[in-house]
């Protein structure tokens, strides 16, 4: 068992009797006991929020660069115990448990790099004779303290895009991880600790709702940096008041295949697309459009890959897909699938769960109005299609209120180009799947997929504001 802990405010590391076990997905076990804080530690890690602020805003570029460092560092030297507790409090494979740890290091980096890059712009004011002689400049100050709540999917790696960019920026931070998977993020503040941040600045605060609203009503809360669902998302938006708020809210993410597509190729980035990480992944291939002369070929060569993915055990390394975060979780899943299947859809692949093992699931037959394809379904499914024109697979794909990612495969230019201008998402990923992300790229979508961007060079820009001074001399 990981080591109970307690959780961290303004560099202190403090305990309570409101305990949370944090248990395996794949066979319930109690993997570690978590303290939760409760409503008299909210006081305390504002107010240490707004401490540490008044000393990271004053930090130098220089120094802000080589915390973050350092904190990469030290992400390389306990990458083992990374990948252990990612392993046990996420259900995710060795494999992904690692890529994750990797990604986290250099998230972490490119915001060292970009803590450098924070610049200003000189302005030439005398376009009329009431500007002459004076020179306007532009620069970007830290916005103040950021509260940063992180998911279950990759709870180490989407913390540090939070904690990486405010630190970079020069902001103090609370950072509030999914009751799920907060152990990961609690060795990521004592780091951070070690690393360098001042005490005062750095908060990693597991609690209860009712808490987690309230610091997201409080006016010292300068920037709300969320990734979860939606539904949650645009509440905590509708209570922030006037702090600047960043939401990145999943999506149910279409691929386009196209005739001319190299079909071997795209299949297999489909399946890695679509089932890695059980499917619990906000860019995750959900809805797949094949064009009619390639359905029936694509389809099959498809189902014969996912049924040849192996589920099971994360620790084990021949396995495929994990367990789902939670048996309720996979209930759910389960539950729409079997609504489609009640509405005329088709199993061609599982279809089955086996408490939170949730067997890869390919559905034909469904329809734009069932839930698995209208709604995130968040698990280890997808659903295929077929479509006459180009013209129409980009309908189906705009039909739906999200807009994070989609993919398309097709080698002509003019198709590009196209979906590139109609397609109503964030990001578009041609010759491979909505599930490419680079860490330092911009992220982030449209509609009901949020608002903002994370990225450390965006979400940099995100936790600052534009001052601007005009120079007389």
């Amino acid at each position: 068992m990981i080591d109970p802990r307690g959780f961290l405010v303004g560099g202190e590391w403090r305990t309570s009797t409101d305990i949370l076990d944090i248990r395996f997905p794949y066979t319930g076990e109690v993997v570690g006991r978590v303290c939760l804080a409760g409503s008299a530690d909210v006081e305390g890690a504002l107010c240490s929020a707004e401490r540490g602020f008044s000393i990271t805003r004053r930090l130098p570029a220089h120094r802000r660069s080589e915390i973050l460092y350092a904190l990469a560092g030290l992400i390389r030297e306990r990458a083992g115990d990374l990948v252990d507790a990612i392993v046990l409090e996420a259900g995710k494979t060795r494999l992904l448990a690692e890529n994750e740890v990797v990604r986290a290091r250099e998230t972490i980096e490119v915001s060292a790099e970009e803590a450098r890059r924070i610049e200003g712009t000189i302005l030439p004011l005398d376009w009329n004779a009431a500007g002459e002689g004076r020179t306007g400049c532009l620069c970007r100050f830290p916005l103040g303290p950021v509260l940063a709540i992180t998911p279950f999917n990759f709870p180490l790696n989407l913390a540090c895009h939070k904690l990486g960019p405010a630190i970079a920026a020069g902001n103090s931070v609370i950072l509030k991880p999914a009751s799920a998977t907060p152990i990961s993020s609690l060795m990521l503040g004592e780091m951070a600790l070690d690393a360098g941040v001042p005490p005062e600045a750095i908060n990693v605060f597991p609690c209860r709702t009712d808490l987690v609203e309230r610091m997201v009503r409080d006016d010292r809360i300068a920037y709300l940096s969320f990734t979860g669902s939606p539904a949650v998302g645009w509440h905590l938006r509708g209570i922030a008041g006037k702090k600047r708020v960043g939401l990145e809210l999943g999506g149910n993410a279409a691929v386009i295949v196209h005739s001319d597509a190299d079909i071997p190729y795209a299949v297999a980035r489909i399946v890695a697309g679509g089932f890695s990480n059980a499917g619990q992944t906000c860019i995750a291939v959900q809805r797949i459009y094949l064009h009619r002369p390639i359905y029936e070929e694509v389809l099959a060569l498809l189902v014969e890959r996912v049924r040849a993915l192996t589920p099971g055990d994360p620790r084990e390394p021949g396995t495929d897909v994990g367990p789902m975060i939670s048996e309720s979780a996979a209930a759910a899943a389960l539950a729409k699938v079997e609504d489609a299947v009640a509405a005329g859809a088709k199993v061609l692949a599982g279809g089955t769960r086996d408490g939170p093992l949730f067997r890869p699931t390919v559905l034909a037959r469904t329809t734009p109005d069932m839930e698995v394809n209208r709604t995130e379904v968040f698990a280890p499914v997808v659903t295929v299609a077929p479509y006459e024109t180009f013209e129409e697979a980009l309908a189906l794909a705009n039909d739906s209120e999200y807009g994070l990612q989609a993919g398309i495969f097709t080698h002509d230019s003019r198709r590009i180009a196209q979906a590139f201008a109609e397609l109503r998402v964030g990001g578009l990923v041609v010759n491979d799947t909505s599930m490419f992300r680079m860490d330092h790229a911009p992220y982030g979508g449209v509609r009901g997929s949020g608002i903002g961007r994370e990225g450390p060079k965006c979400a940099i820009e995100e936790m600052t504001e534009k001052r601007m001074m005009v120079f007389l001399p």
